[in-house]
């Protein structure tokens, strides 16, 4: 995927690894030394004086680093000095301390927390949205509170609360100084799917409208008259950052969330990805039909 680190409109995104970044190329650095060395992760972790869930949690990017433990890992390996070197100065400098989201840290999930450090420090972001609701980041508060209203959403008031404030805060990733490019690719059923009623709709809409303005946001819209299109089956999100060997697949089903890294993976979305914004109207067509869904909205209210 190319490292999209400067939006069309000239919005500048990070060019230095975070440190979720720097945990992940880490944990990748480790897993391949530990498969070259032949070791298994319990062999591993008792030649370096680790349990084996130390080495598997390292590898996996979960949790806190001690730099100590990695360099003797890395001598269990036979790692170079130059190498080791390398993973002890990842290892330092890989502890996440200013994300907005780090004193709810206790009350998310890992994958969660993940999400969050890769969406924090993305370059650019590619998201397709296949008929299920407006993406997060462009979602209006009273709209996000209709979601949870629906059935199978059973979150207590306060949590409600705390699930609307972290959305919001989440937002501002895309009105910060050197925000990612954020381009979008929407279902036109998105658009029609009524979440809160009318007036919710005709809120979240127009803020469809004044997003699409900034020049670090494109807005495309699938028509129906697409018809059948390869990426039918599910949405995703590419994150992609300074390193583009880390560029992520984050893909959400009704089971659970899945990161897809592997570069067979990232191509293969890679070539969807051209294709859904070949097929979809260009970002004045699309707000042309935002724009009318708006009117249908708020004509056929009941």
């Amino acid at each position: 995927m190319t490292n999209e680190s400067t939006a069309p409109g000239g919005a500048p995104g990070p060019v230095e690894a975070g440190p979720t970044q720097r945990r992940r190329t880490l944990g990748l650095r480790l897993l391949a030394l530990r498969r070259a060395s032949g070791l298994s992760a319990e062999e591993a972790g008792n030649r370096a004086g680790v349990s084996k869930a130390t080495v598997s949690r390292y590898e996996q990017a979960k949790g806190n680093v001690r730099w100590n433990q990695v360099k003797s890992l890395c001598e269990g390996y036979g790692a170079s000095e130059q190498e080791t070197a390398e993973l002890l100065e990842l290892a330092k400098n890989s502890k996440i301390t200013d994300g907005w989201w780090i004193p709810l840290a206790g009350k998310l999930s890992n994958p969660m927390r993940v999400l969050l450090g890769i969406e924090n420090e993305a370059s650019f972001i590619w998201q397709f949205t296949a008929g299920a609701v407006i993406p997060g980041l462009l979602q209006t508060k009273p709209y996000a509170e209709a979601i949870k209203a629906t059935p199978g959403n059973d979150l207590e008031p306060d949590d409600v609360t705390e699930f609307l404030d972290m959305r919001m805060q989440r937002q501002k990733i895309l009105t910060r100084d050197s925000p990612p490019t954020y381009h979008v690719v929407l279902d036109e059923s998105v658009l029609h799917r009524r979440v809160g009623g009318a007036d919710v709709m005709a809120e979240q809409l127009d803020l469809l409208l004044d997003r699409r303005r900034e020049r670090n946001i494109t807005i495309q819209v699938l028509p129906f008259s697409a018809g059948a299109y390869s990426a039918a089956l599910t949405s995703f999100i590419v994150y992609g950052g300074a390193e583009p060997s880390l560029d992520v697949i984050f893909v959400e089903t009704a089971v659970g969330s899945l990161f897809l890294e592997e570069g067979g993976t990232r191509h293969a979305y890679d070539n969807v990805w051209n294709l859904l914004r070949q097929e979809a109207l260009n970002s004045d067509s699309s707000a042309e039909l935002i724009a009318e869904a708006r009117k249908t909205h708020l004509r056929t209210q009941k």
